[in-house]
Formats: structure tokens, sequence, C-alpha cells
């Protein structure tokens, strides 16, 4: 112990020797900081929470389950719910393609979203050189894009997942999600944020009642087709009828064509009241099976702006400099020690 304080006063008297040195350090680190705070850019946050209701209650649709499963409408609320269980939706707003077609939204009826974005980070200056990038335009067809513009693209796409797009839940008790974007653009941090959004839930909406659409779809035209046969029906039985209108009744057989129609009405009258039965279950259904998305704070200008303070950028560089210079040399001190 003797020997290990004799050590750290050692260290302190020869850190204390060169307190002039350490202090000018200390003085450019804070220049640096001064410049840097002056020099750098501010950037934006665009913040926009909502809830999320997925929809598959049933509520008191349960007694009609077994009776809509003979036609093949599935009324467990199961539509999707596999693919989007936990935080799966969260995900979503990291997908390439979710994003590139953000991207290639519009920003205003002039510039897309894109845009704004290579505008923002200034790549235009590095394209100058390459006569492939510098004219680049994307607006043109999807189907139209070369490999620069699928490259560009990823790129955005990897910058804005790594250092822009933050997507959270403040509280895991409750589905309200949040997402934020952070970018040198203002304009660009809330547009894209607002857009992203609508593309995710878009996306999640679609697929969630993907199941319950298409049966419905089916449905519908199974009603329709029926109910078409039963006009035939009624049609049928009123021209059998007119053909014969004073039918001899001791030759049955004249009544056979009009009695034929006449069972066909029938027939076709029980389906389509079991069909358009089924088919209400079935649009209820739909409805409950559709998420619920309310946003409830969307980005307002002005954003949040981030920047570092003068200052602030002072003590910051002040500071590290410093402690740059004491570890220096804390770290000569030890050696020359390890040596003698």
């Amino acid at each position: 112990m003797r020997e290990i304080i004799d050590t750290l006063n050692a260290m302190f008297r020869y850190l204390f020797q060169k307190w002039k040195v350490i202090l000018i350090v200390g003085i450019i680190g804070a220049v640096l900081g001064l410049t840097y705070s002056i020099y750098k850019k501010p950037t934006y946050t665009a913040t926009l929470t909502f809830v999320l209701e997925d929809g598959e209650g049933m509520g008191g649709l349960g007694q009609y389950a077994g009776l809509a499963s003979m036609v093949g409408i599935d009324l467990g609320g199961g539509s999707g719910g596999g693919i989007f269980k936990g935080d799966n939706i969260m995900e979503l707003y990291r997908s390439r393609s979710i994003i590139a077609k953000s991207l290639l939204s519009n920003f205003d009826d002039k510039e897309l979203l894109i845009d704004r974005y290579i505008a923002s980070n200034n790549l235009r200056a590095n394209w100058a050189k390459d006569p492939k990038l510098k004219d680049l335009s994307f607006h043109v067809p999807a189907d139209q894009f070369t490999v620069q513009h699928d490259s560009i693209l990823t790129d955005a796409v990897r910058t804005i997942n790594k250092k822009m797009l933050e997507v959270t839940k403040p509280d895991k008790k409750l589905n309200i999600i949040q997402v934020e974007v952070e970018a040198k653009d203002e304009g660009f941090a809330k547009k894209f944020t607002e857009t992203l959004v609508k593309e995710v839930n878009g996306f999640y909406t679609d697929t969630k009642t993907k199941k319950s659409t298409e049966n419905l779809r089916i449905l519908q035209k199974q009603t329709d087709s029926v109910k078409s046969e039963l006009r035939k029906a009624i049609s049928g039985v009123a021209t059998s009828t007119d053909a014969v209108p004073n039918a001899n009744p001791a030759r049955m057989v004249l009544k056979v064509p009009a009695q034929t129609r006449q069972i066909d009405v029938k027939a076709n009258t029980a389906i389509l009241e079991e069909l358009v039965k089924n088919l209400e279950i079935s649009k209820v259904s739909s409805r409950n099976n559709r998420p619920l998305i309310q946003i409830i704070d969307a980005p307002v200008l002005p954003l949040t702006k981030n920047a570092i303070g003068k200052v602030l950028g002072i003590i910051i560089g002040g500071v590290l400099a410093g402690f740059l210079a004491v570890f220096v040399y804390c770290t000569k001190f030890v050696f020359k020690s390890l040596l003698e």
C-alpha cells in the first residue's frame, strides 16, 4: 500500500510539473470545440407517434363462426396476425423496399424525397466527375432504373437505417409506436417521417386484411352469380307460363317446364338467402379484422433542432483535450517507472 501511495504521489507531482502543457492542450481543445460548434450544421428531429390496435377481437360473432366456416369464411381474426406478432411491425420500418418507396415519393410538385436527400447531403458535388452520376435523375419509371439508381437507393437506405431512423415503443405495455427521423434538412425530416409511416401502415393494413378481403370478394361473386341465375329462373317460369296460357288439365306434361323453373326459383332463393347472410357476416368480420391506426402526434414545424452551442463546444473540447493530455503523461510516467 505504501508503494502504491508513493507511486500516486510521484505521478501527481509529475503531472503538476506539466500543468502548463496540459493547460495549453486544453485551450487548444476548447478552440477546436468552438470551431466545431460554429461550422457543424445542425440537424432536425421529426417525431411521429401513433397507436395501433390489431382489430382481432371477435365481439359477438363467435356464434356465427361455425356457419361461416362452411362457406370458407375465417372469423377467427387471424388475417395476417401471425405475420405481425409482437413488434414485427417495427421491423417493417427498416425494410429496403418500403424506405426506397418512401424516398421515391413526392416531396412537392417538383421534387422527390430522394432529391432532397441528395441535396441535403451534398452528393451532387461528389458525382460531378462521374459522367454516369452527374446528370442522374430519379424522375423516371422504376422499371427504367439503372445500376446507379439502385446503388444510390441502397446506400441511402443503409444510411437512414444506421444514422437517421429510430423506431421505438415508449411503453412496452402499450401499443404506441414512436418514429423519429433525424436529418440535416428540416423539410425532408418532416415529410419523410410522414411518408414512411403512411407506407408502413398501408402495407400492414393491406396484409392484415388480404385474406378476409379475398374471401369477401369470392363470396360477393358467388352471391351475384346466384342472383343472376334466380332472375333467369323467374324469367323462365314466366316464359313457360306464357307459352301455354290455357293448358289442358288432362295433359300434365305441358306444366313440366314451368314447374321445373319453379323448382330452380325455390332452390336459388334458398341459396341466395344463405349467401346474403354469410356475405353480411363476412363484411362485419372484414371490418373487425381491419387494424385501427390513429396518429397521436404528427411532426410540426419548426422541428426540434439539434446543435452544439458555443459554450458547450468550448467545455467539451477543453475537457476532452485536457483528459487526453493527462492520459498521455500518465502512460508515459507508468512506462518510465516500469523501465526503471
